[in-house]
């Protein structure tokens, strides 16, 4: 008996920013700048582990701010998410597959985000492709975080 396998969700969402794709793709490889830009509005991030070459593992912590009504996956208040980089293209692609530190089944399973980065007229654009979103992972939540994380990007770059 063969078993199924369960695909999964995927979201994505895309942001053109008026700098260059090498900008973007070094704001994502210097684990002090990721932090800063990566969390969500109303949280903050800590990179506990970030080995960013193929195979290399990364530890991520996200705290809710006290203004968060939803509850974390990890505790209370935090999400820890820990996987490996898949792929990394300088300046075109980034795959990380990741799983979060949960006790609630419905958090369970190695999502795959990755980032690319498209030259185009007006600039880069970014588009993030996160396959197998766990299922307690609500899309409306998750399509609103990841659009901050990329305007939190384009904040952090411009400003630089």
């Amino acid at each position: 008996m063969e078993e199924e396998v369960k695909a999964g969700r995927i979201d994505t969402v895309s942001r053109v920013i008026d700098v260059s794709p090498h900008t973007l793709y070094q704001a994502f490889m210097d684990p002090d700048s990721l932090v800063q830009w990566l969390p969500p509005e109303g949280m903050r991030g800590d990179m506990s582990l970030f080995e960013p070459h193929v195979g290399g593992r990364y530890r991520l912590t996200l705290t809710f701010g006290e203004e968060q009504e939803m509850a974390g996956k990890t505790t209370e208040n935090t999400d820890v998410s820990e996987g490996t980089f898949v792929e990394l293209i300088p300046d075109k692609k980034i795959a990380t597959a990741g799983m979060f530190d949960s006790d609630d089944p419905d958090f369970a399973g190695n999502m795959v985000m990755t980032w690319y980065f498209e030259e185009v007229l007006e600039g880069t654009r970014v588009t993030i492709v996160a396959e197998n979103v766990p299922e307690g992972i609500k899309k409306d939540d998750h399509i609103d975080g990841l659009t901050s994380s990329l305007e939190n990007l384009e904040s952090f770059v411009e400003t630089r």
